[in-house]
């Protein structure tokens, strides 16, 4: 169990989870309906059949959001629709109507939906109660508003907003680039994407390849500007940040799994408990590092 993206959303610290567990339970998943789309709800973090809602390591806790949804693809009931309408349209001699459409429509919905497969899902979180920050394994803000929604409507509130950076981030990475001084920690890496900031300009997108080397210069030179960038924290994280402040591609590294393995454990249990011990602390020291670099703003005073 590592996260593979991280999208954060800021929350004020005195948020008050002291009921969470009775507020998980009265939001449990719900096996989708027969004539539902889709169902969202939590999950044990440590899989369907857990006990548990929740798991608290010092100030980070884990939550699960999982979901089923009916696999019905709209070509599907398009092609079954238009079959229905022909049959009908040549044995009555007319075209039928836009409301006579509709209603044949919603009637082959009911008809297929129960027969549809279900897709099932999770999406894990990490809340960072000292510092105010929710980190969703995703790249995706919309998945990742899903999960922040769903957490709201368990607690009732929750004031959660995307980050908000006061430097320019943009400005920041192309700096890195260019050769300027990285935070205390931080490293770059051998991946980025230069775009020309001119409307409709050019974007390049380079892998495996020295940052430093004359080419990616020749670039800077021409006025394009960083926007996505590999780096490393110490030799414990790889991670490609975008100025859209989401963390891609994150990877643990040897320096941070030889922490796993120097210890032997009996279960499964033991296991994710551990990852996520290591998790929490990798991801809040990347989250202080980009906190301080970005001048992002909390919560509390937002």
């Amino acid at each position: 169990m590592f996260f593979r993206n991280l999208t954060f959303f800021r929350f004020p610290t005195a948020l008050d989870v002291s009921q969470l567990d009775e507020h998980l339970d009265q939001a449990q998943l719900k096996p989708v309906g027969s004539l539902e789309l889709s169902s969202r709800g939590f999950i044990s973090p440590f899989g369907r059949d857990g006990e548990v809602l929740s798991h608290r390591i010092g100030d980070a806790i884990w939550l699960t959001v999982g979901g089923e949804d009916r696999l019905l693809p709209a070509t599907v009931v398009n092609e079954q629709l238009a079959k229905k309408v022909a049959e009908i349209e040549e044995k009555e001699g007319r075209k039928l109507g836009s409301r006579t459409r509709k209603r044949m429509k919603d009637d082959l919905l009911h008809e297929l939906l129960p027969r549809a497969f279900v897709k099932t899902s999770r999406m894990d979180a990490m809340l960072d109660m000292q510092h105010g920050f929710v980190a969703i394994d995703t790249s995706s803000r919309k998945v990742a508003e899903t999960v922040v929604s769903e957490i709201r409507r368990a607690l009732g509130s929750f004031p959660a907003l995307p980050l908000n950076a006061e430097a320019s981030v943009r400005n920041l990475l192309t700096g890195w680039v260019a050769g300027e001084t990285l935070p205390e920690g931080l490293s770059l890496g051998e991946e980025c994407e230069l775009k020309d900031p001119a409307d409709g300009g050019a974007i390049i997108k380079c892998q495996y390849q020295d940052l430093s080397s004359k080419e990616i210069a020749q670039h800077l030179k021409a006025g394009k500007q960083v926007t996505r960038l590999a780096l490393n924290l110490d030799d414990h994280l790889s991670l490609v940040l975008g100025e859209d402040l989401v963390v891609r591609k994150l990877k643990f590294l040897e320096g941070a799994v030889d922490q796993l393995e120097s210890t032997e454990r009996e279960d499964l249990r033991a296991e994710l408990d551990a990852r996520f011990a290591l998790l929490s602390g990798e991801v809040r020291r990347l989250f202080l590092v980009m906190e301080s670099t970005l001048k992002l703003s909390r919560a509390d005073s937002q």
